[in-house]
Parts: C-alpha cells; sequence; structure tokens
C-alpha cells in the first residue's frame, strides 16, 4: 500500500463498506480464534460496533482487507506445519482508524509459519470505536493476548520463553508499548491468565510510529489513540522511545529513507533510547520501500530483506533455532 494510498484510508475509514457473512469475529469461517475477553472487554460503553471489512486488492491481486468494528477483540492462530515452540504476536497498523489485516497479519503469518513459528494475528479494539479510556484500550488488547498465549502455551504447542512480537506502523506503536510497558496496569485482571507475564521476550517493529510528542510524529495515530492532539503528559507517557528501560527486551527495527508517512527518525529516536539504556537494540533504514510494505516488496527492493534479517536477529535471541 502507498503511502497516499494510505493516507487516504485514514481520513475515510468511516466510509468502509461493511460485507455479508462478515459480521462474526474471524475473516475466514474456518480461522482457529481465541477470544481475548471471556466476558465484555474493558472500557465498554454500549457502543454500537460493527465489524467492516474493504478489501483493497488490485483485480488479480492477493487479498489486502481492512478491518473496522472491533467489538470482540481476538487472536487468528496459524500454525506452522512443522513448529520450533517459537511463537509471534503479529499487530497489524492501520493508524489506530483500521488494521490491515491481509498485508501486515495474515502474510506475515505465512513467513512466520514457513520458519516453524506459530503466528497469533491480534484484531484489537480501535480506540475510536466508543470505549472508555480510549488510549489504553489497544494495550490492554496486546497485553492480554501475550498473557493468554503463555497460559495457554502447552495446548498450543508453544514455549512461554519464546514468544515476541512483530507490529507494524502504529501496530508497531502498539508492540513497542508492550516492549516497553507490559508490567503497566491498563486493566484489572479477569482471571488466572493474568497472572501471566505479559512481556514479550523480543520485538520486531516495522515503519513504527514510536513518539507521540516529538515533532517527526504520525498526528494521524496520535489523534485517533489519544483524541485530537492529546494532553503532553498522555503524548509523553506514551512514547515508546521515553519508556525504555532495563526490563525493555531486544528491539528489530526497520524502516525506509523514502517512507513518507511515518519518518524513519521514529525508529531512529527508539534505537537511541535503547543505545542509551544498554538494550540489545538493531536498526535498519532501507534506501527504498515506501510505507505499509509489508513482505509483499519485489526483490529488487531494499526493504524486501527484512524477513532474513529479523530470522538472525530472532536466533541471535533464542527466539528460534540458530
Amino acid at each position: 500500500m502507498s503511502g497516499l494510498d494510505r493516507r487516504t484510508a485514514l481520513m475515510a475509514v468511516a466510509g468502509l463498506a461493511a460485507l455479508p457473512g462478515l459480521a462474526g469475529a474471524q475473516t475466514n469461517a474456518s480461522d482457529e480464534i481465541i477470544d481475548l475477553w471471556p466476558g465484555t472487554p474493558p472500557g465498554d460503553t454500549g457502543a454500537r460496533i460493527v465489524r467492516k471489512i474493504a478489501d483493497q486488492a488490485k483485480p488479480g491481486g492477493k487479498p489486502d482487507r481492512w478491518v473496522t468494528g472491533i467489538e470482540r477483540p481476538v487472536l487468528v492462530v496459524r500454525r506452522p506445519a512443522r513448529p520450533n515452540g517459537a511463537a509471534m504476536l503479529v499487530i497489524p497498523g492501520g493508524g489506530y482508524a483500521f488494521l490491515s489485516y491481509d498485508n501486515e497479519g495474515t502474510s506475515q503469518a505465512e513467513w512466520l509459519n514457513a520458519r516453524g513459528i506459530t503466528a497469533f494475528i491480534l484484531l484489537y479494539r480501535l480506540p475510536g470505536e466508543g470505549w472508555a479510556r480510549r488510549q489504553d484500550v489497544p494495550l490492554q488488547d496486546a497485553q492480554r493476548a501475550m498473557r493468554l498465549i503463555r497460559a495457554k502455551a502447552a495446548q498450543l504447542a508453544v514455549a512461554k520463553d519464546r514468544i515476541g512480537v512483530l507490529g507494524f506502523s502504529a501496530g508497531g506503536h502498539l508492540a513497542g508499548s508492550l516492549a516497553t510497558r507490559h508490567g503497566e496496569t491498563v486493566y484489572d485482571p479477569v482471571d488466572a491468565a493474568d497472572a501471566q507475564d505479559a512481556r514479550p521476550n523480543l520485538a520486531a517493529l516495522i515503519y513504527p510510529v514510536v513518539s507521540l510528542d516529538a515533532a517527526f510524529t504520525h498526528g494521524g495515530s496520535r489523534d485517533m489513540l489519544l483524541g485530537m492532539g492529546g494532553t503532553v503528559q498522555a503524548r509523553r507517557h506514551r512514547s515508546v522511545e521515553m519508556r525504555v528501560d532495563a526490563a525493555t527486551p531486544p528491539i528489530f527495527l526497520v524502516h525506509a529513507t523514502d517512507d513518507g508517512l511515518v519518518p524513519p527518525a521514529n525508529s531512529i529516536a527508539l534505537f537511541q533510547a535503547m543505545e542509551a539504556a544498554k538494550r540489545p537494540v538493531a536498526l535498519y533504514i532501507f534506501e527504498d520501500g515506501g510505507h505499509g510494505f509489508g513482505t509483499r516488496l519485489p526483490a529488487t527492493m531494499q526493504a524486501s530483506a527484512w524477513p532474513a534479517l529479523f530470522a538472525t536477529f530472532a536466533a541471535k535471541h533464542g527466539l528460534i533455532p540458530a
């Protein structure tokens, strides 16, 4: 998806048309689904939220569904043929206004599965859809997702100490928030799963929104999460680079120089914060790739190399076998 297409979508997302038969939680009838919450999610206000899906795919192209109306947040499980015990929580982006489900969800699960990694695609609630404490809603779902994966690790055939998070754009902001704010109380425990640790063992952030306060922030993501502008305190509290500490897991960062939507300065700021805290970090800034490239770039574009580089990083930090 080009930066221009995505920018247009962030302004027009309210007009997405509902497709028949897709009002349930899954986007495919055969999907293996894990509900995040045993009852109503925290922050329910009684607002009417309706699942909507729009396919942006070009004729003859791969599916490119954008999802809104997340009343029932879930994990969509994609299992590899030969699991190696590793797992990744996959968090699609969309400026906190929609979820780029295929480009930053199902297509990521394919290459993760090919490497033996079980993928859990997170359909998280969107903060502008009527929830109380909107600024905490996505992180509530991300923390709960990580805890559920650990609570169900044995039946899911994954190792509790080999669970990472992979996020894109605004989903990268959420993944970074999970990596730096995993211990912050953003919801009241609902069952035994909430005794599990929400800290990912590593985080991969691809063209991420990082700062909500710096001049290079993505204003659309900031405003969708916090409301228009937000207070200085709220912006700084939720700027990932300001929350790095000694408990932050290893972070892998990818950006493209020609990203016209979320500047590479976001990844650079987080890289510098990780270095200052003496935390493990890798940063790759490619000459070309734009924004929203997922894994669908032609091999002639430099940013297409990032999944292989991630595999090396994941092996070094014990997520997958070397």
